[in-house]
């Protein structure tokens, strides 16, 4: 039988990964597991993040389920206590000789873009200036959805794999996404230096279900399909729609384009669960907070049909008896796996 697909052993250390919503960290001990650790996050009395290993050096007791005194976690077992860089200050029951090894890993954590940011290898590695940039997050003229967070009973390549294929929409989003010429039209596929994106453009063909009270024009548009997938697990998914006979590849961007970004960040916590937060962003309809609500259930919604297929996708490969196969649709994902276990391979000692 042929082996799993290429990027399922292990993941990628070195890089931010989002641990959550800003807003769900605050002064308590919030234990999560990502990339197989378990850690606990909370935020300091000036409300800076920080994240520790979730596991006392004595007897791994979770940190979590220990008390935070002032900007020091207290385990509840014997009273060790810790900084936020993990260094225990305090060993109660030996305060003349505290033990020289009780340390916990400290996690660089870094609030951007309404999330918290996690590196999760060696911490001199870590840049914020790695977190993927949003350009216009600060613009006026661009309307923002809410911030959504979901958990995926699936390996979170599956979810790339999905989010690198424009094709499914025609068969999985049939009420939102879909529309003609997402099932058969040709694929274009280029190789960043970080990532790997699939696009089309599908000319004279009216708008798909959930973009098409949105549009300033109509009834037929040409339409943009941009699937981009970056190291380790970010994708950045942009819908372009132009008036008939605007749109088209070497053209410059029509000034009368309407333009959704969603931008969705995939973590893993094991190799058979995943964490999915995203939001969207859009060049029209700035103030328009109806419409955001409105683009957030809807994309909730067609989140929940891909969970649907990709939880049952993780089943059949789990338990398959016989071979798989890829279809040309999954080149530009089959890509991004290979640039996924090179990276992989390369963090080895």
């Amino acid at each position: 039988m042929r082996p799993d697909l290429a990027g399922t052993n292990g993941f990628i250390r070195d890089s931010w990964y989002v641990a959550g919503r800003s807003d769900d960290f605050g002064r308590a001990l919030t234990p999560l597991r990502m990339l197989d650790d378990d850690i606990v996050i909370f935020r300091d009395t000036q409300g800076k993040p920080a994240a520790l290993e979730d596991a006392c050096p004595h007897r791994k007791l979770p940190l979590s389920r220990g008390t935070l005194e002032g900007d020091h976690v207290v385990c509840g077992y014997h009273g060790l206590t810790f900084d936020c860089a993990g260094d225990c200050v305090v060993a109660p029951t030996q305060l003349e000789n505290p033990p020289r090894r009780a340390a916990v890993r400290s996690y660089p954590a870094v609030d951007r873009w309404g999330f918290l940011w996690l590196w999760m290898g060696a911490a001199e590695h870590a840049d914020p200036a790695q977190i993927i940039d949003i350009p216009n997050y600060d613009n006026p003229d661009w309307g923002i959805t809410p911030r959504g967070a979901m958990s995926m009973a699936c390996h979170y390549l599956f979810i790339i794999d999905n989010l690198l294929d424009p094709s499914h929409v025609a068969w999985v989003h049939l009420t939102s996404f879909a529309g003609a010429g997402t099932d058969n039209r040709p694929l274009d596929i280029e190789e960043t230096d970080d990532g790997v994106i699939v696009s089309r453009w599908i000319h004279s063909e009216p708008p798909p279900p959930y973009y098409k009270d949105m549009l300033p024009f109509g009834p037929t548009c040409d339409r943009k399909q941009h699937y981009e997938c970056r190291l380790p697990s970010t994708a950045v998914n942009m819908s372009v729609y132009t008036p008939d006979g605007q749109g088209g590849a070497g053209r410059p961007m029509s000034p009368n384009a309407f333009i959704n970004i969603s931008y969705n960040f995939i973590t893993p916590i094991d190799a058979e669960t995943s964490r999915y937060f995203w939001f969207q962003h859009r060049n029209m309809h700035a103030q328009d907070t109806a419409l955001s609500e409105r683009m957030f259930e809807g994309a909730k919604m067609a989140f929940k049909e891909d969970q649907d297929v990709l939880e049952f996708v993780q089943k059949g490969m789990a338990k398959r008896k016989s071979g798989y196969l890829n279809l040309a649709l999954d080149a530009g994902a089959m890509r991004f796996r290979t640039r996924v276990a090179k990276a992989i391979e390369g963090e080895q000692p």
